[in-house]
C-alpha cells in the first residue's frame, strides 16, 4: 500500500517508469493514467490508450488495453481476484477476473463495472453515457454460492446509458442496447437495436450507418 500511495502522487513520465519497475505494468510510452487509483495485479495499455481522472480500478488479475483504448473519468471497476484465500468462487477454475478493451474501445464516465468474471469490450465499441452497470457475479440461490459469469461486448457495438448487464449476456458486434435496458441473455444478430426490461430485438439498424464503418475512435 505504501508504494501505491507513493507512485499516486508522482508526474506521469515518472509515475509510468515506476508502475513498470514497481509493479511489473506495461504501460506504452504513449499511454496515460490521470489521477486515478488503478492497481491490478497486471496492467497492459498499448499505444495512446488513456485511463482518466477519479477511476478506482482494483482487486483485479488484469485489465488489458489495445491501442487508443480509453476508460473516461469517475468509474468503479473491482472484482474478486482469482489469487484469493476466500471460499468464493473455488468451483469456479477458470474464472477470470479481468477486464479487456479492444482498440479504440472506450468507456465513458460514472459506470460501474464488477469484472469478478470476465468482461471484454470489442474493438470500436462505446460504452457510452452515464451510471451503466456491468455485474457478472450473483448469488446462486439453488446452491447458495456466490457464481459469475463473463461478458461479451462486440465490435463496434454501442450501449446506451444507465443500463444494466448481467453475467452471462453477450451484445453481438454492429448492434445497438438501448438507454436504460436490461441485457441478461445471449444475443447473436447483429446490425440491430436491442432494448426494453429485459432488452429484446426491436429493429434492424441499415448497413449505411456510420458509426459501425468508422476508422478511428473518436466521434466527432
Amino acid at each position: 500500500m505504501f508504494l501505491k500511495i507513493i507512485s499516486f502522487f508522482l508526474p506521469w513520465p515518472l509515475r509510468r517508469r515506476v508502475l513498470q519497475q514497481w509493479f511489473g505494468y506495461k504501460i506504452h510510452a504513449s499511454a496515460r493514467i490521470g489521477l486515478a487509483w488503478v492497481f491490478p495485479r497486471k496492467l497492459v495499455m498499448g499505444a495512446n490508450s488513456r485511463i482518466d481522472h477519479f477511476t478506482v480500478a482494483i482487486h483485479l488479475d488484469q485489465i488489458e488495453m489495445a491501442k487508443d483504448a480509453t476508460i473516461g473519468r469517475g468509474n468503479w471497476i473491482t472484482g474478486f481476484p482469482t489469487q484469493s484465500d476466500s471460499s468464493h468462487f473455488k468451483h469456479q477454475f477458470e474464472r477470470r477476473a479481468e477486464l479487456r478493451l479492444g482498440e479504440a474501445a472506450a468507456i465513458t464516465k460514472n459506470h460501474h463495472l464488477d469484472c469478478t468474471n470476465a468482461i471484454e469490450i470489442g474493438r470500436f465499441a462505446t460504452i457510452a453515457g452515464y451510471q451503466s452497470q456491468f455485474l457478472t457475479h450473483s448469488i446462486d440461490v439453488l446452491e447458495n454460492r456466490q457464481d459469475s459469469t463473463p461478458i461479451s461486448i462486440g465490435e463496434y457495438a454501442f450501449v446506451g446509458t444507465n443500463v444494466v448487464v448481467l453475467g452471462g449476456a453477450k451484445l453481438p458486434a454492429c448492434s445497438v442496447l438501448g438507454a436504460k435496458s436490461l441485457l441478461n441473455k445471449v444475443y447473436a444478430q447483429e446490425w440491430t437495436l436491442y432494448g426494453g426490461v429485459p432488452a429484446k430485438p426491436i429493429q434492424e439498424i441499415p448497413r449505411s450507418a456510420k458509426y459501425f464503418t468508422r476508422q478511428e475512435g473518436f466521434v466527432y
